[in-house]
């Protein structure tokens, strides 16, 4: 048994976020993280937060910020569908 939260998944996906202000930088991570998503034929929505005081309650000072299964995986970066795809926890 994996330690952790009792809701540890393991490898499935519970949930994607992106973290931003809703600046063209945000925007196209959400973009690129949503072609991720449908890329590894997932069927999980993309949440885009907004607001700040979410996104401050995950630690990320710089956005756009990427969070998968609550845990932050990029902030301050617009990461291309390629990049997001490897930080799916997706069996390979």
């Amino acid at each position: 048994m994996k330690n952790g939260c009792c809701n540890d998944a393991g490898d499935s996906l519970v949930s994607i976020k992106v973290l931003g202000s809703g600046c063209k930088s945000c925007h196209e991570l959400y973009e690129n993280t949503k072609e991720a998503v449908k890329n590894a034929g997932l069927s999980v929505e993309v949440e885009y937060i907004t607001d700040l005081e979410k996104v401050m309650g995950y630690g990320v000072m710089s956005m756009p910020g990427l969070v998968v299964n609550e845990k932050v995986v990029s902030m301050g970066k617009v990461l291309k569908v390629a990049d997001v795809e490897k930080l799916l926890p997706i069996k390979r």
